[in-house]
């Protein structure tokens, strides 16, 4: 009995010490990763915003392109640039600020009304980082950060407007959850093609940009605002028409874009 209680004991002794050791290499791979996968993701990030800028280009690095980019923060409160005051007292880095973890902090967003939220987000971050490519001392183009719930997820991109602050340059998505080969279709390049030129704002400035279904006549005088909807894929179509209208509307990025319009920010 002794013996076994021995051999037990031993047992038991060697699994914790295999289960100590185990955890002490994966911490220390953790760790040691973290730096790699920040790069990564930030490598990313960077990509997908030159991506909807119709910046990438072949040979030439992506951080290399991406010194042509001015990262800038603006108040979606008052539709203006951050000042550095504004932008230091809510603990911003422009080239490192999470909207996503933002939007989070109740101290960096607002709730939602039900009737405020077409995009169904639930909190919007006080602050967007918004990303500029000079022209001289004028902007050349300026791309926007957008999300919103599809069918099955929250779908996270970039869209590019020309100087006009009103012409698509591109638009894509880099996460979502999408239905594969329906929703998941956003992801299809010859679909995002097809945003290229579109207009967002009417003569009035209202963002009324939308996917429509069955896919946009030639003849439809409207059909600057109109995108092909993605077959078979009703609710995400409506929601990319959600998110879209949301973000570049009163309540988004509408009101800064109008000020670029006239000339009032810089």
């Amino acid at each position: 009995m002794a013996s076994g209680n021995e051999s037990i004991k031993k047992t038991l002794f060697v699994a914790l010490a295999l289960c100590l050791v185990c955890s002490v290499f994966v911490a220390a791979a953790a760790v040691g990763l973290k730096p790699i996968q920040k790069a990564n993701k930030d490598l990313d990030r960077k990509q997908n915003i030159l991506a909807a800028a119709g910046m990438l280009e072949p040979g030439k690095s992506v951080d290399e392109i991406f010194k042509n980019v001015e990262t800038r923060i603006v108040d979606l409160q008052t539709g203006e640039f951050a000042t550095p005051a504004e932008i230091k007292e809510a603990g911003i880095n422009p080239a490192t600020y999470d909207q996503k973890a933002a939007a989070k902090d109740p101290k960096l967003s607002i709730a939602l009304p039900a009737d405020k939220d077409p995009a169904s987000i639930k909190r919007r971050a006080k602050y967007a980082a918004v990303y500029i490519v000079k022209s001289g001392d004028g902007i050349d183009r300026i791309v926007l950060p957008v999300h919103g719930y599809g069918l099955w997820s929250t779908m996270y991109g970039f869209m590019a407007l020309q100087n006009d602050f009103s012409t698509v340059v591109g638009f894509g998505f880099y996460d979502q959850g999408e239905t594969p080969g329906l929703g998941g279709e956003v992801d299809n390049p010859n679909w995002k093609a097809l945003w290229k030129g579109k207009e967002v704002y009417n003569d009035q400035g209202q963002a009324v940009i939308e996917l429509v279904k069955g896919g946009v006549s030639k003849a439809d005088p409207e059909a600057s605002h109109k995108v092909d909807g993605l077959s078979g894929a009703t609710l995400t179509s409506r929601g990319v028409t959600h998110l879209v209208q949301y973000w570049l509307g009163d309540d988004g990025f509408g009101p800064f874009l109008a000020k670029l319009r006239s000339g009032g920010e810089k």
